[in-house]
């Protein structure tokens, strides 16, 4: 079987649109759609073979959020397979460009990360024959707007994919509801238009997401997040009265001054975590602000009796994780903090029977029925109450539980890093 023998209807459109005679005049090409889907193999594949086909000692771009994140989902394989159909790849690393030939024609692809709005500043000056973005709604406005103004060569084309997002986002107001208006061919993936994958290996991925991420990464819809932030939590299923006996134990920290303080102690036992104890202070609710003392003498007292692995904190609460240091006692680790990933894997995690709250965790089981996506902001944001207890839930699976919750299936490794 040679390789083009196993893509899809849907993906050999993406990599030979351009070739044809109905969309051969289109200046872009838009895939969206599901997680696993084949759109950035497919698409990168069609994009080389273009920029191959059409120009000699051209310059073009590759985009992803980073340079490390387009390397590990795009790159690594893209050049293996460009190697077994006779191109030849020759990688510079130090400048970030792969330099790529096939019958004495080369052509230069240069790698760029658009993750903020510094970035822009990165590809200004470039003159480009084209531009490839993978995962385009996570790189800022102004990156892809400069990547866009640098493709003025006559026979240029722009090349876009990504996973859906909310419906207020820029790129599908600009360009997926415009799609006709920009001559643009605009493609919908389904994990179905992806032939490598088994009907288990669909479902198992169906099972995996809920909400608002079900909504998107499965059945590839631009969604609005509303509602409860962690609809699947189920007060019955996911609480504990009598803890199992655990032999491993971690602390996650939400610190507060004018806000509320969350501290939690979790506990290991056959691959579920169960958060065993909380702390919980409300300088508004209890009249009077605490030290940083006072609240370390409230961690010692949470971890009274047990070994404690690591503490996992805010990384912005400097002075809390320097008075924990200067006591000597915990190792401190600074939590990943990154709001709609941490989210979303606390929502895997739930989904999977992963996380277990004692019933006198009062506060923390409060704050899952309070917490809440803000409808007024137009991106995915959670509302800024209620939420201490959620971030200090949120550091400790991002930062603990994710390694491990993923680390005996390697398949869902990449989209844990790719989202």
């Amino acid at each position: 079987m040679t390789m083009i023998e196993r893509f899809s209807r849907k993906q050999q459109l993406a990599i030979r649109w351009w070739s044809t005679k109905k969309y051969c005049c289109y200046d872009a090409i838009i895939c969206d759609g599901a997680v696993r889907s084949g759109k950035s193999m497919s698409m990168s594949i069609g994009f080389i073979s273009w920029a191959m086909t059409n120009f000699r000692n051209g310059t073009f771009a590759i985009c992803g959020k980073t340079i490390t994140s387009l390397k590990r989902n795009v790159m690594t394989q893209l050049v293996q397979m460009m190697g077994q159909l006779g191109f030849t790849c020759i990688e510079k690393v130090s400048k970030n460009y792969i330099d790529i030939t096939l019958c004495n024609i080369t052509n230069r692809f240069y790698l760029f990360g658009g993750k903020d709005e510094s970035s822009a500043s990165l590809i200004q000056g470039i003159t480009l024959c084209g531009v490839f973005f993978d995962e385009v709604v996570l790189m800022s406005r102004s990156f892809v707007e400069q990547a866009l103004a640098r493709c003025s060569v006559t026979g240029s084309k722009i090349w876009f994919n990504c996973n859906p997002d909310n419906p207020h986002h820029w790129f599908y107001k600009e360009w997926i509801k415009k799609a006709d208006e920009k001559k643009t061919l605009y493609l919908h993936f389904t994990m179905k238009d992806n032939p490598s994958l088994s009907k288990s290996i669909r479902e198992r991925y169906e099972r995996l997401y809920s909400g608002v991420f079900y909504d998107r990464f499965i059945l590839g819809k631009w969604t609005a997040s509303s509602g409860v932030v962690y609809p699947m939590f189920n007060k019955e299923k996911h609480t504990f009265v009598t803890p199992p006996e655990c032999k491993r134990f971690v602390i996650s920290c939400d610190y507060g001054t004018v806000n509320p303080s969350s501290f939690g102690l979790w506990g290991e036992c056959d691959g579920k975590w169960y958060r065993l104890k909380e702390y919980y202070y409300s300088s508004k609710l209890e009249g009077q602000a605490r030290t940083d003392e006072e609240h370390y003498l409230a961690l010692e007292q949470l971890a009274d009796g047990v070994e404690i692995e690591c503490v996992v904190i805010d990384p912005s609460a400097a002075s809390f994780i320097e008075c924990i240091r200067r006591h000597g006692r915990f190792k401190v680790i600074p939590a990943k903090n990154d709001v709609l990933s941490g989210i979303r894997r606390v929502s895997d995690a739930l989904k999977q029977d992963k996380l277990m709250f004692s019933e006198s965790c009062e506060d923390c089981l409060r704050e899952f029925s309070l917490y809440y996506w803000s409808e007024k902001s137009g991106v995915d944001i959670p509302v800024k109450v209620n939420d201490h207890a959620m971030d200090d839930v949120r550091y400790f699976v991002s930062t603990i539980l994710t390694n491990e919750l993923y680390a005996s299936d390697s398949f869902f490794v990449a989209s844990l890093n790719r989202n």
